[in-house]
Order: C-alpha cells, then sequence, then structure tokens
C-alpha cells in the first residue's frame, strides 16, 4: 500500500460522494444523504466554496475523505468544523484515519483558528476511542437541531 494524501479535487467528487454514502449506510441513514452530485461540486469548486477536503489515495483509488469547512462560534472564534472522516470500509485499520485526522489538525494549526470540531454518534464506539486516543473532549448534553428546506418553506409560506 502507497498511499499519500492530496487537497480534493473537483474531479473526485463522484468518488467522494461513494464514500458519503458509504458513511451514511455505516451510520444508519442512508435515506439522508439528499444532496445532488451537481450541488456537492458547487459547494466544494464552485463560485463561492464553502468546505475544502484532503484525498487519502492509494494507487490512485481515493479509499478515504476528511472533509471541514470554517465554523464560527461566539465564545471560540473561528474553528475548523470536521464534517465526515471516511475511510472505505476495506481500508480501516490501516491508519489512514490518523494520516486524514493529522492533515485536518495541521490545517486547524497552519490557519491559526482556535481549535476544531466535530460529532460522533455515542453508538460508534470504534470511532470515540480513536478520537480519545486524541484527548478530545466529547461533550454531553448537546442535542442536534435541524430544520429541513421543507420545514423552512412551511414556516416562511
Amino acid at each position: 500500500m502507497s498511499v499519500f494524501l492530496r487537497v480534493a479535487k473537483e474531479e473526485d467528487c463522484p468518488r467522494l460522494m461513494e464514500l458519503v454514502k458509504e458513511l451514511a449506510l455505516f451510520e444508519r441513514a442512508p435515506e439522508e444523504v439528499t444532496v445532488s452530485l451537481e450541488e456537492f461540486v458547487e459547494a466544494g469548486f464552485g463560485a463561492q466554496p464553502v468546505w475544502k477536503g484532503f484525498v487519502a489515495e492509494d494507487n490512485g483509488f481515493i479509499a478515504g475523505f476528511a472533509m471541514y469547512y470554517i465554523r464560527y462560534s461566539t465564545w471560540k472564534g473561528r474553528r475548523v468544523y470536521l464534517e465526515d472522516l471516511i475511510v472505505t470500509e476495506a481500508y480501516r485499520g490501516k491508519g489512514l484515519g490518523k494520516l486524514l485526522f493529522n492533515r485536518i489538525v495541521q490545517e486547524t494549526a497552519e490557519l491559526g483558528f482556535s481549535g476544531m470540531v466535530w460529532q460522533v454518534l455515542d453508538w460508534n464506539q470504534p470511532a470515540i476511542d480513536f478520537y480519545n486516543k486524541y484527548k478530545a473532549t466529547i461533550e454531553a448534553g448537546w442535542l442536534n437541531a435541524a430544520l429541513s428546506k421543507e420545514q423552512v418553506q412551511q414556516l416562511i409560506s
């Protein structure tokens, strides 16, 4: 295996969407992936990109992906928000997750931000164990809240 990391490119997006769908299946919510490939590409590589990513590539095959965006906290200032850290199943346990996570940590430092944040499902013990190796603070007591596009439309009509 000869894995190297690089910045994600627009032409990677079809494979990245495959990884996103693989993650959603693992997280028991495959029906929640509703973004189109076109929206995904536009959001990352259009006139106003909102996300950046790194890929772990093995002989031309994208085996893993880490995506982040910039979040602003009125308490802490600018922070990196790690949206997804995905390693395809056949490559898990080979250190790719660590390489990708470390690259996001490095990016956070290079940007001079106040830290990085992310979410982990409470039942995903392998991920929790992984983050605990970094001595990450995993908070309890915060619940996720969201409005869908349809809910927003109902509220304004």
